[in-house]
């Protein structure tokens, strides 16, 4: 249907399809034409579907699903990232078993010549895969002092090991016998069991029991012919009583390989020589080193010559003779000494 606007143009014009009958139609007056409802407001070329009821409207509102956005792409996961692997770490270069022995001689002989005294050092190893034998001025002689008992009691062990004498063995006091000493006790005609003596000796250096004990075994020529048939042969025991680092170190050395007497003259001896020492060699070991050791001293003297059994790598051999100003320096250089070595011996193996 054509309808001409006032300037006489066409225009299309769409009829409006009825409105459901309801209520406020019948109640329009003649003439008055019903205006839409803002819900049944048609848009331009609205399609008749387009144009249906308020109801049909809010039916397909409702039925109709709005349009769904475009997906959004799920973001791509960035592969998290290898971690790198930490770095090797850097190990120190350990030194050789060369350049250990090396390193501990080194400082043994620095501190024997920063003590000002004369020094002799023998170091054995009886044990382990690189055993090792230095010595400074190990050839040299010094005053033996007590270490002249070592192989007195080292006599005797063999012996008790052997069968041929016993801890019982009755040994009497003759008054040659005497030199002052630890014990005070002896009387003419006072008689020790050979254990009894050779305690004394072991463990206070007692000097008439150790007079005692060399008388009972033929004297001082007999006391020389043994330590030289054990390895001392360079010592002058009992008179003028001289002996050198490595003859007390042969005895040690003998005695651990069996043979002085075996397994059961070291277990003779065990007591009576690794009492506890606060100075010397042993002073210088952990309270836990399983050792045995004599020591010796007078005037300007102080030795000491010890086998220690508990090393890691094995038995060692340490004797250590020096002379010089000073008693005490003496002792804390022998004690250091060992420390130093103990140290060196702890780590091999």
């Amino acid at each position: 249907m054509l309808l001409f606007s006032a300037c006489g143009s066409a225009i299309d014009f769409v009829p409006q399809l009825p409105e459901p009958v309801s209520a406020d139609v019948h109640n329009l007056t003649a003439g008055e034409v019903a205006q839409p409802t803002p819900e049944a407001t048609s848009t331009p070329n609205a399609t008749p579907a387009a144009q249906a009821s308020p109801t049909a409207n809010a039916t397909a509102a409702t039925d109709t699903a709005p349009p769904s956005p475009a997906a959004t792409p799920e973001p791509t996961a960035t592969p998290a990232a290898t971690p790198a692997p930490p770095p090797a770490p850097t190990l120190t270069p350990q030194p050789s078993a060369a350049d250990a022995f090396n390193a501990l001689t080194a400082d043994l002989s620095a501190m024997a010549a920063q003590s000002g005294r004369h020094v002799g050092i023998t170091l054995v190893d009886v044990g382990g895969a690189s055993p090792q034998h230095w010595s400074l001025h190990g050839s040299d002689s010094f005053t033996a002092a007590s270490t002249y008992k070592l192989p007195v009691l080292m006599w005797n062990a063999q012996g008790i090991a052997a069968g041929r004498l016993h801890d019982t063995d009755s040994i009497c006091y003759e008054e040659s016998d005497w030199e002052d000493g630890w014990y005070g006790d002896y009387t003419a005609g006072a008689c020790y069991t050979r254990l009894e003596l050779a305690t004394r000796v072991g463990q206070h250096s007692d000097n008439t029991a150790a007079h005692m004990l060399v008388r009972d075994m033929g004297g001082g020529d007999v006391l020389n012919a043994y330590a030289r048939s054990a390895g001392a042969v360079d010592s002058a025991l009992w008179d003028p009583n001289t002996t050198t680092p490595d003859d007390l170190a042969a005895l040690w050395v003998a005695v651990d390989q069996g043979a002085l007497g075996g397994a059961a003259a070291l277990q003779w001896l065990t007591p009576l020589l690794s009492h506890n020492e606060s100075n010397g060699i042993l002073g210088g070991l952990p309270p836990t080193a399983s050792a045995l050791a004599k020591w010796g001293w007078i005037d300007d003297t102080e030795n000491d010559a010890a086998l220690v059994l508990s090393a890691k790598a094995g038995p060692y051999v340490l004797v250590v003779m020096t002379s010089g100003d000073g008693s005490d320096q003496g002792w804390n250089l022998l004690t250091s000494l060992s420390a130093r070595v103990w140290q060196y011996e702890s780590q091999q193996g």
